[in-house]
């Protein structure tokens, strides 16, 4: 009965996430039908496992949601983000215009801007080189998925978006970790999407279809014709990376910059309980916190004239910070969900093979099938690696230290295996990537579904490459 709970539970989530219900409101409703057969009491289910998961999440990653979604605003509606991604896809042209979209993609989410926004952004620029280059545009959407959602957002090295720093609070690393491990799998991620979506339009323009009868939308309304240079434009999303490189001291630099160790000391003598205990588990967020911080600050000046002629500085930081807001509900509420099924009596058994998984072939594979599979039952990247991570985290840095395996290779294998099954049919942002295209699942789910199943074996190629090179 209690294995029977957990799955109507996810089902139910799953069901109800796909037809538009709000993660918010829903989930705790199902994480009390996961413990409706359990020993566990629903109430205190809900009060004091359910809501404190979701406070520690939100305690954890909210100035990442905040500071980046403000930031990202800012290079929005400056016309800093147009202004980069309209230089890419006129430097690549209409005959690489499937290149374009992924770079263009890939070098706004790399800057530190939201995925969600990267989509508004790039829609209309692939939209607009499709046409030209008479691609069909049922093809867009599976890569604008591999630009925005892939090598960007999780296997570059130190990629800001927040699939690269949930890991460094496990294992105390930092977003560069394992840089040679995820360039690799950056060009895996590259060729995948520029392999197929160009094969599929080589096909699909043999077999007589062009782009189609689409109207090339996406104008904005009081778009005011003020001219940013591209490289003006650049500088924030460099900054961002730069500042970020100078924090974070990922390669453990004697003369570089180093957090105060003792810092959290202070806080503890007033005898506060706190969820960090040592500066290592948060210093990735304080220095992406600063980066986006003061990169926010020199995208407005950039963007200064632009905002003048708008309504000023204030409504888009207003409203960056509300839909911050419940950006960070959204997977909090889906990570507290799955906290409670992992928290389950009868969860214990799927616990079980996955360790025995890591006893028999290692804390790598463990990692990949287990990340995978929470973030195909939620269908989020970040909240199936949160869940992952919170069920078997630990056991699988004990194994690897003891395995001799740095962590930094274990951050980067669990952020590559986040985006191997995620845009499963229900997962929100492929629902919102194609309603900013205008299509449906039936239109471009084929492409999306083949890149997905291609990707999938992305981490395991990243296993390989270490294990016979040695390289991370």
């Amino acid at each position: 009965m209690e294995a029977l709970c957990i799955a109507l539970a996810l089902l139910g989530l799953m069901y109800f996430a796909y037809r538009g219900w709000s993660i918010i409101l829903i989930a705790p409703f199902f994480a009390g039908l996961a413990a409706l057969a359990s020993v566990f009491d629903i109430l205190p289910v809900y009060s004091e496992l359910y809501m404190t998961r979701l406070a520690e999440y939100v305690k954890t990653y909210y100035p990442v949601f905040l500071f980046g979604a403000v930031f990202a605003r800012l290079m929005e509606k400056g016309g800093l983000a147009s202004a980069v991604a309209g230089k890419i896809v006129d430097v690549l042209g209409e005959k690489r215009a499937i290149l374009a979209v992924l770079l263009g993609c890939g070098a706004l989410t790399y800057g530190g801007l939201s995925v969600f926004v990267v989509a508004f952004v790039m829609y209309p620029f692939g939209a607009v080189v499709f046409k030209k280059a008479d691609i069909p545009k049922r093809l867009l959407p599976a890569a604008l998925w591999v630009g925005i959602f892939s090598f960007a957002m999780v296997s570059l090295p130190g990629t800001p978006q927040i699939q690269n720093i949930i890991p460094s609070s496990y294992f105390q690393t930092s977003t560069w970790a394992a840089p040679g491990i995820g360039v690799f799998a950056s060009l895996l991620f590259l060729l995948i999407g520029w392999g197929w979506v160009g094969h599929r339009a080589k096909v699909l323009k043999a077999a007589g279809e062009g782009y189609g009868n689409h109207v090339v939308d996406g104008r904005r309304k009081r778009n005011p014709k003020i001219h940013i240079p591209w490289y003006w434009a650049l500088l924030p999303l460099v900054l961002v990376i730069v500042i970020n490189v100078i924090l974070s001291n990922p390669f453990g630099w004697a003369w570089g910059f180093h957090w105060n160790a003792d810092s959290l000391e202070t806080l503890k003598e007033l005898h506060l309980s706190l969820l960090a205990t040592q500066v290592g588990k948060v210093s990735a967020i304080w220095s992406i916190s600063v980066a986006l911080i003061i990169s926010s600050v020199v995208a407005a000046y950039i963007g200064r004239k632009r905002f003048m002629v708008l309504d000023g500085f204030l409504p888009p930081i207003n409203y960056a910070a509300l839909s911050s807001g419940t950006a960070v509900l959204n997977v909090a509420s889906g990570y507290a969900f799955g906290c409670v099924l992992t928290a389950m009596p009868g969860f214990l058994p799927v616990i079980d093979w996955l360790v025995g998984i890591a006893d028999s072939f290692g804390p790598l594979l463990s990692a990949v099938i287990t990340t995978n599979i929470m973030c195909g039952i939620t269908g989020s990247a970040s909240g199936g690696l949160t869940i992952a991570l919170s069920a078997l985290g630990d056991q699988w840095a004990a194994m690897a230290t003891a395995a001799g395996i740095p962590l930094e290779v274990l951050h980067r294998i669990v952020a590559i295996a986040s985006v191997g099954i995620d845009p499963v049919p229900h997962c929100g942002a492929l629902v919102t990537l194609l309603a900013i295209c205008g299509l449906t699942h039936n239109d471009s789910y084929y492409d999306i579904a083949v890149v997905m199943g291609l990707k999938f074996f992305v981490p395991f190629l990243c296993i390989l490459f270490y294990m016979l090179t040695g390289i991370c």
